[in-house]
Parts: structure tokens; sequence; C-alpha cells
């Protein structure tokens, strides 16, 4: 199935006892936006992913409990550690697309100065930031089993992986 999108790689995280992280796979597409790094927003926008910002991510390891999320670069690189303190580290660049299930662990290791990226959440969902603090984690595995899987995937909409791969269908 990763070979429905060019570039596109599915990563699986397990539950650490700290960061949940989720079943459902982390998917990262490649270089997908590379040739319109000026409307990654708008392309997350119009697929339904909203409540839209642009920043940089956190250098602590962090999650969401309530929402899933998609990361795009629009500028410079980040290397981020995903899954948590046992997770793996990823180096983004401008055009890289990251969608976090609901659970996933996310931190930046390192950044060049130019970094900047968007986030968004499916329906325009309010988020929670978990940081792993005392109490959180047996209230996050009651919170993740209830965020409702998304319509549309954040790049390619109505048809693309996500909806599929999510949803187990092939």
């Amino acid at each position: 199935m990763s070979g429905f999108v060019e570039g596109l790689r599915e990563v699986y995280f397990e539950d650490d006892g700290v960061i949940p992280n989720s079943g459902l796979p982390v998917l990262m597409y490649r270089e997908v936006l590379k040739d319109r790094l000026g409307d990654v927003e708008a392309v997350f926008n119009g697929n339904g992913w909203l409540n839209s910002w642009v920043n940089g991510v956190f250098g602590y390891h962090h999650y969401h409990s309530n929402s899933h999320e998609v990361l795009g670069v629009v500028s410079g690189e980040v290397t981020v550690q995903l899954g948590g303190e046992q997770g793996q580290a990823f180096t983004l660049v401008a055009g890289d697309v990251v969608v976090l299930p609901a659970g996933t662990g996310h931190k930046r290791l390192e950044a060049s100065e130019d970094f900047r990226i968007v986030g968004a959440y499916p329906g325009g969902m309010s988020y929670n930031t978990r940081t792993g603090e005392t109490g959180e984690y047996e209230q996050a595995l009651g919170e993740i089993p209830q965020v409702p899987l998304p319509d549309t995937d954040p790049v390619f909409g109505v048809d693309g992986p996500l909806v599929r791969l999510w949803r187990g269908e092939n």
C-alpha cells in the first residue's frame, strides 16, 4: 500500500509506557509539496485539515491525545524524534509532510535557522499538548481511541492514502 503515492512511508511506534503512540501508522510524504511551498497551509485547509498555524516544533517530547496532526515543512529542515525516547529520528526538508495519529510523540532535535512548519488538524479539531507528566498517560489511553478517523487525507483529499490506510482498506 505504501506504493500508493511515490515517497510515502508508513512508520509504526510502540507504546513505551510514557508516550502512548498509536496502532495507526505515521505517514511520511517525502517532497510531496516541494513545488507548492507557499500553498502548504492552503492545501491542508482545502482538504479539511484546519485550525492551522505556522511556527516550529517543540524541543521536548509531546503528543496530542485528542486529535491527529499534520505537519508540512515550508522552509529549511528539521530533525525530529518520533515515538518518544525509544522512537526514531527523521530529517524533514521543505516539501515533506508527516501525519501523526493521536498519541504519537514528537520532538525537535535540531533545525536550520530558516525552518518553518505548518500544522493542522482534521476538521479543525482543538488539540491538547501532553508531555508525559504523571497522570497524563492513563487519561490519554482513554482519549486516543475516541479520536475519530479523518474523512480526508491532508494532501490528497477524500481519495488519499491516509483514508485507505487508516481504515485498513486496500
